[in-house]
């Protein structure tokens, strides 16, 4: 009989898509200072880590099989679609160089040629820097675990992504964030073992009580951390302190209570890649578009109610169709999924 599937990742994958499209389109349009939403925000940036922590948390092990077939799965189902959808992007966004350049003199945005080699996100598209991060962290992983025990200096890699964020983050292709990242990896693997370790009813009541000392110290001692700038606000210690009591905290909380399906939040968690892969260039598309004819939305409030509805229903509707598509979607169905395959 197939064991029934437990929703609390896909609802928590869904929250996360929610907040990032959100994110995205309060700047473009210029509100991403309103102090609603900074709370929100002080409140949710662990939610990009939870895609790390989720990964080790259905972490088999990564050494099996030759480093050779390794790389070539990591590559297929990370690598491929980070290429393909950055260069969708990038069509997209030079597409409209002539256009911008003939209306204002210029170029609308900054282009630097260091971005070629500094930043792991494409014109157009610069989200995707998570799919080589991801990809690094894979890596990092596979050869930390052929050395027994030294996974556990994991607990030390924050430290060092906090080192390149106090030394202007200089590191090439935005992989600052790899080190800090892949301590979640390591936490969510930890955690796996904890549940099975343990009966339900003790880690629900460890997750309720870590959940409580999150809310409480996010307000004594608050410190966050944005994964995409590898960015410490507050204090940095409690960053990585309050992000690692949140997502034990949710996880064991929703994953012992056998949450019920939330359709909307579910289908965006079961369909994450196809939201995080698809929304920029449309918000670009849409931007630039107006630009093209003399007016911006920024500052502009009214757009952001038309893009949220517009973005996730267009991104809904694409769902079967970048899927069927593998070099986008990493979905090869011949491909030989490697031990460390994603949940």
């Amino acid at each position: 009989m197939k064991k029934q599937r437990n929703h609390a990742f896909d609802i928590l994958c869904g929250i996360c898509i929610i907040r990032m499209v959100t994110l995205h389109v309060m700047s473009f349009c210029g509100e991403e200072g309103q102090e609603w939403w900074r709370t929100v925000m002080q409140w949710s940036f662990f939610f990009m880590s939870f895609f790390f922590f989720k990964a080790g948390y259905f972490n088999k092990g990564t050494t099996a099989g030759t480093d050779l077939g390794y790389l070539r799965d990591r590559s297929r189902r990370l690598l491929i679609p980070y290429l393909a959808s950055g260069i969708i992007g990038a069509v997209v966004y030079f597409s409209f160089y002539p256009a911008l350049t003939e209306r204002y003199g210029q170029f609308v945005e900054p282009l630097e040629w260091e971005h070629v080699w500094m930043k792991s996100g494409f014109y157009g598209n610069s989200p995707i820097w998570f799919l080589f991060s991801f990809f690094t962290v894979y890596m990092m992983v596979r050869y930390i675990d052929k050395v027994r025990h030294l996974c556990w200096l994991a607990v030390l890699f924050p430290a060092v992504s906090y080192w390149a964020f106090r030394t202007g983050n200089r590191v090439p292709m935005s992989l600052g964030n790899v080190f800090i990242a892949c301590y979640f990896f390591y936490l969510g693997r930890l955690w796996h073992w904890v549940m099975q370790r343990y009966e339900g009813e003790t880690v629900a009541a460890a997750s309720w009580v870590m959940v409580a000392a999150f809310v409480v110290l996010n307000i004594v001692l608050p410190g966050s951390y944005n994964m995409s700038q590898n960015m410490f606000t507050g204090h940095p210690v409690m960053a990585v302190v309050n992000a690692t009591l949140v997502l034990c905290g949710l996880a064991g909380v929703l994953l012992t209570a056998h949450v019920p399906r939330i359709p909307l939040l579910c289908f965006i968690g079961e369909h994450s890649m196809v939201f995080f892969i698809s929304h920029y260039p449309m918000l670009y598309f849409y931007k630039f578009m107006h630009l093209s004819y003399g007016r911006s939305i920024y500052g502009r409030a009214d757009d952001v109610l038309i893009l949220l509805p517009v973005i996730f229903g267009l991104c809904a509707w694409l769902v079967p169709y970048i899927e069927r598509v593998p070099w986008l979607s990493g979905r090869w169905p011949d491909a030989q999924r490697a031990t460390a395959a994603d949940a």
